[in-house]
């Protein structure tokens, strides 16, 4: 029987650890969203270009990429608690270090380095914390809040930036964040902590080769939409003839392979490897990571489209693009809360299938809804679907995740779980933007192919100068640009309905591929259990 921890038997300081952990997640998920609407303003404050802030919250998420598996070790090494908190430390000091950055060096350190090393201990953590603080009938709800919470960050983040740089400054979220990770640590007090391993040490050697393999894999996919994934786009870097992008994810998938093979003969040695290969050979583990990676996948590049189409094509602002996203907050809290705890029996793999149907089912209304002469209310269902999906993922992947192995071992599930989510995230954003880009790009070229209005040598010009992808621009931005260039009005009315059909038909060419995404997943839900974890029905 499974020793009932502090919190199972007192159940307000079980809700004040579970407000703590779910904190930390929202804080680390903040970060990816959160400036995205700032851009513009934090490079013109730290004196650089939107280059050096767009290449800040890439080497945010390498970092992130490449030290989650060793962080999760970390934790085995010297207590998950301890690494939660030494983890918060370094990620606290991160957010204030960018509030107070002069430029942009100072920001890459903050912002990218710190917070990024904060984030690679703190996530592993979060995930063997609340499997030490809960009894198992209790963790489905557990994790799915700890989600939640770290899903909504993601879908308020551009509200919260709106806010504060329209209002104050962009700054003032990251004093924030430093506020909230002081909450943290007086908080932290209440968790009771899962013991380190004894004997417990950290392979190097496996650490190095997770490292970049995970790292060079992550930068190729972060770099296919400037790159091109196949063939090179003009002036970008090649090898063969063929883009950079692919032999940065082979040589990180040839990475990955000996870091598993170097770990296998750490453990025919009898040494203490980074992550036992055998966990990969459990059918209930795989089946959980392998729906982990999809839900975020589908997540990450819903959370690409949506903004776009609200801010760009219709040009709201910060804060209305916002708004308009928290329809899946409010379905993905309900279901991530209201199913462990109205359900508490039912079957992982029945709700993990109707969470997946959800989310393709919002794809696809997506995808039917939008047109030129659409407006913002159409994305209200489509984001209650996949919020509803996504919030169903969440009261069970967790659970399933780290009931498949030994609870000790749950650090190392946290890690490489992580990982795995922080894959599904970049890939789900890398390939929704380059299929949106392709799809504006074919049909943008093919509309002014055969508009009469447009001169044959406009035609030709627009020919070669678009072969790289045509930028996702609003009217307004267009018209700006055509103006400067001096075209008659004839011309840039053209290339404004150009424009507008081209950009419609990124979004639904995106939104496709996510449907497709989620119809995959399907295929792999055999793998998640019939039965809750520590259930006794057959």
């Amino acid at each position: 029987m499974e020793p009932r921890t502090r919190t199972s038997e007192s159940p307000p300081k079980a809700r004040i650890v579970l407000l703590t952990l779910a904190a930390g997640q929202f804080l680390m998920a903040l970060d990816s969203s959160v400036m995205n609407v700032s851009i513009a303003t934090v490079a013109k404050d730290v004196g650089t270009t939107v280059t050096g802030i767009q290449g800040a919250i890439t080497a945010y998420t390498l970092v992130m990429a490449m030290f989650m598996i060793p962080g999760g070790k970390v934790g085995a090494l010297i207590g998950r608690k301890r690494a939660f908190v030494i983890g918060c430390v370094i990620y606290g000091c991160g957010s204030l270090t960018t509030a107070l950055a002069p430029n942009l060096t100072v920001l890459l350190i903050g912002w990218s380095f710190l917070e990024g090393i904060g984030a690679a201990l703190i996530m592993p953590a979060i995930v063997a914390l609340v499997a030490g603080n809960f009894a198992t009938e209790r963790r489905p709800a557990a994790y799915g809040l700890v989600a939640a919470a770290g899903a909504v960050a993601i879908a308020v983040g551009p509200l919260i930036g709106g806010v504060a740089t329209t209002y104050f400054s962009w700054r003032w979220v990251f004093a924030g964040e430093v506020l909230v990770v002081l909450g943290i640590l007086v908080l932290a007090r209440r968790i009771a902590d899962a013991p380190a391993g004894e004997g417990a040490r950290i392979d190097l050697v496996g650490a190095v080769l997770s490292a970049l393999g995970l790292g060079l894999f992550v930068y190729g996919v972060l770099r296919s939409d400037e790159w091109g994934w196949f063939q090179p786009k003009p002036d970008a870097p090649s090898w063969l003839g063929v883009s950079l992008v692919v032999w940065l994810i082979l040589a990180g998938l040839l990475l990955i392979w000996l870091f598993l093979h170097w770990e296998t003969g750490m453990v025919e040695r009898h040494r203490e490897p980074l992550v036992d290969p055998a966990m990969l050979q459990n059918k209930q583990l795989t089946g959980g990571l392998t729906m982990f990676f999809f839900q975020y996948l589908v997540q990450m590049g819903v959370f690409f489209v949506v903004p776009l189409y609200l801010s760009v094509a219709l040009g709201l602002s910060a804060l209305k693009t916002g708004a308009r996203l928290l329809p899946l907050s409010v379905t993905l809290l309900a279901a991530a809360v209201l199913i462990p705890r109205y359900l508490p029996g039912v079957s992982p793999r029945r709700v993990v299938r109707l969470g997946v149907l959800a989310l393709f089912a919002g794809a696809l209304v997506l995808m039917a809804a939008l047109d030129t002469d659409a407006g913002a209310e159409i994305v209200t269902i489509p984001l209650l679907l996949i919020g509803l999906g996504m919030g169903a993922l969440a009261s069970q992947l967790g659970s399933v995740t780290v009931s498949a192995v030994p609870e000790a071992q749950s650090a190392e599930v946290g890690g490489v779980q992580n990982s795995v989510t922080n894959l599904g995230a970049s890939i789900g954003t890398a390939l929704a933007g380059s299929i949106m880009i392709a799809a504006m790009t074919t049909s943008f070229l093919t509309s002014v192919e055969q508009n009469p209005a447009i001169p044959a040598e406009v035609k030709s010009q627009a020919t070669v100068e678009l072969q790289s992808g045509v930028p996702f621009l609003s009217d307004a931005e267009l018209t700006s640009a055509l103006d400067e260039a001096g075209t008659s009005e004839a011309v840039t009315q053209a290339a404004l309905d150009a424009n507008e059909d081209a950009r419609i038909d990124g979004l639904r060419a995106a939104v496709a591929i996510l449907a497709f995404a989620a119809l995959l997943a399907m295929f792999f839900t055999s793998r998640i259990p019939n039965t809750q974890p520590g259930s006794t029905k057959p």
